[in-house]
């Protein structure tokens, strides 16, 4: 038996990913002025005003979980939501966000391996052969010479802080998409999105606290106000009600594949909004390598969307949680 909406969670995955670059213009103005743990409690506090209503209305299916999906869900909110979103917003201030993003592409190697020991999930030949391709597709994006460079005018800065705190990011978010897939066997892809921003806003509000991270009083600005709006409904909210949705639909293996449209998106969002000069004999952006690279990775993920496909007509063994 196939399951038609099997087919489109990647892309809906993949689209959500792509979302998520969109902030990075704007998170890299708001880290000048404002520390990472208040710009993530301030956009989480956006999202709440969606959130809590839904789960105050659904609080039925709380009662659906088990100790183990609640470990997850705190994982989800308190790594996930909150400290991967400071660690990447906090990598800003040492590397170029460009290199924040780049390193992002670890993420699917962490989440395949605990999609398999954690999920029991099966890896076909045909899952290798196209992540495989998927991955090439994202270096030579990233990279159309093969060599890494960024854009002319940018310097590949490997500080080591901004390097740690991009790749814990990485392992955050990887082992995120892992929890979350094992949750969603339990409860909507509204409550896991509410759960995961009103979890994340009681300890990012705990953790700015502590730290005294708090503007000074008259320091924001309505820039700011409009940035951190936009940060919360684009990449935030709106972004992880699709993204959760076509999780439902998607193994965890190849969610975490169809997350590559972040750096793929990025890209584009750093030629025009964040790259110090222009590449020279690009078209819309991007040079011959990386439109080679951008059709490669979609033509994996739509080979990787068939794989899932096939997939969900077969059971997968329980989780070994």
């Amino acid at each position: 038996m196939k399951y038609p909406i099997a087919f489109f969670g990647p892309s809906l995955i993949f689209i959500a990913a792509a979302l998520w670059a969109t902030d990075a213009p704007f998170r890299s103005h708001l880290t000048q002025t404002l520390s990472s743990n208040f710009i993530v409690l301030a956009e989480h506090a956006v999202d709440l005003l969606i959130a809590l209503p839904i789960l105050v209305w659904g609080w039925r299916e709380l009662k659906n979980l088990s100790r183990r999906e609640w470990l997850a869900v705190v994982f989800i909110a308190v790594g996930g939501s909150a400290l991967a979103s400071v660690a990447f917003t906090q990598s800003f201030h040492y590397v170029n966000p460009s290199v924040s993003i780049l390193l992002q592409k670890v993420q699917p190697l962490i989440a395949i391996a605990l999609a398999w020991f954690f999920l029991g999930e099966r890896l076909s030949k045909n899952f290798w052969v196209w992540t495989a391709t998927a991955l090439f597709g994202a270096y030579l994006v990233s990279f159309p010479g093969l060599v890494p460079q960024l854009y002319e005018g940018e310097a590949f800065n490997p500080n080591t802080m901004g390097v740690i705190l991009a790749l814990t990011a990485a392992v955050l978010w990887g082992a995120s998409t892992v929890f979350g897939k094992f949750v969603l066997q339990k409860v909507s892809f509204q409550m896991m999105t509410s759960l995961r921003f009103v979890g994340a806003f009681i300890f990012l509000a705990i953790l700015t606290s502590a730290q005294h991270s708090f503007p000074a009083a008259g320091t924001m600005t309505y820039t700011d106000m409009v940035f951190i709006g936009i940060i919360a409904v684009t990449s935030g909210v709106f972004s992880l009600f699709i993204y959760y949705y076509g999780l439902q639909f998607t193994r965890a293996s190849i969610a975490t594949i169809a997350e590559l449209g972040f750096p793929l998106a990025a890209v584009f969002v750093n030629a025009y909004f964040i790259a110090s000069a222009p590449v020279p004999g690009a078209f819309l952006g991007l040079v011959a390598g990386q439109w080679l690279g951008t059709a490669l990775l979609l033509f994996a993920m739509l080979m990787l969307s068939r794989v899932n496909q096939e997939s969900t007509a077969i059971e997968l063994p329980a989780a070994r949680m």
